[in-house]
């Protein structure tokens, strides 16, 4: 009797799940409809003007252009595919460097306080530096190679992951920190059970943002100076004044930080299963 009732119980919950699962899935199919009708009208609307005119190809370029140098370089002579993996490689190899590095030094600073209050003027003084402007340096000391890119990325998304661990770090409530010490917690159990936990989101907020920014810091050292990657072909379509090429490129990059936020935005839900 009571097994019949528990698969019953069960199965008006699986019941009670489905509709719920039909709307957000309706919700979903919806709004992609939606930004996908968007993409097309705006598209539709940019095509008509350059063909009438109004709007002048060679330097806002058309969409049939753009999507022939698409196409082009990426399926007919995948001319683009390898400067592509340059940049996706630099950028994840940054991007690790600067987690780590960034992550390591908030943490350390966070158990700390004295140290990180000693060294934030220097930091304060490097956040306000524009990186980009280091590129020069970081390409005659590691060369026009992977190095200098990855130099780059570290000096930008370093910054973001320090800043938002001990932003997490600093967050944590003072009462519960109290109550923890008034129980006999020692430091290391406060630490590892109360201030790394409230830290962890935040911290997945900066690797985000430090994510995207791997990515400006080594595109922009390929621009400046490099012998493969996204940065390269920019410039050089800029300086065949190929305005379909720039923003073919324009588009793979909006894409790869697209699906590089998706991605990280996925772990984050499964690492954070316990929240």
């Amino acid at each position: 009797m009571s097994d019949s009732l528990s698969r019953s119980g069960a199965g008006l919950q699986e019941t009670r799940k489905l509709p719920s699962v039909v709307s957000r899935l309706w919700v979903l199919s919806r709004a992609t409809f939606g930004r996908l009708a968007l993409v097309v009208v705006l598209g539709l609307g940019w095509q008509w003007l350059a063909d009438s005119g109004l709007l002048n190809p060679l330097f806002f370029g058309a969409p049939r252009g753009i999507l022939d140098r698409l196409y082009d370089g990426l399926i007919v002579t995948g001319v683009l595919l390898p400067d592509i993996w340059a940049s996706i490689v630099a950028t994840l190899i940054a991007f690790a460097l600067g987690s780590v590095g960034g992550i390591g030094l908030g943490l350390l600073f966070a158990i700390f306080p004295r140290g990180g209050g000693f060294f934030e003027p220097f930091l304060t003084a490097f956040n306000a530096l524009p990186r980009i402007a280091l590129a020069p340096l970081f390409i005659l000391w590691f060369g026009l190679g992977l190095p200098a890119k990855i130099a780059v990325g570290v000096s930008l998304s370093i910054v973001i992951l320090l800043s938002s661990t001990l932003a997490g770090a600093r967050s944590v409530d003072a009462d519960l920190l109290v109550l923890a010490r008034t129980l006999g917690a020692t430091p290391t159990q406060v630490f590892f059970r109360i201030t790394l936990p409230s830290a962890v989101p935040t911290i997945f907020s900066g690797l985000r943002l430090g994510l995207i920014y791997s990515l400006l810091g080594v595109v922009s050292a390929e621009i400046i100076g490099s012998v493969n990657g996204l940065g390269v072909q920019l410039t050089q379509s800029a300086g065949m004044f190929d305005t379909n090429g720039v923003f073919a490129i324009l588009i793979i990059l909006a894409f790869l930080g697209t699906v590089l936020t998706w991605a990280m935005n996925i772990l984050e839900k499964r690492l954070l299963r316990w929240r």
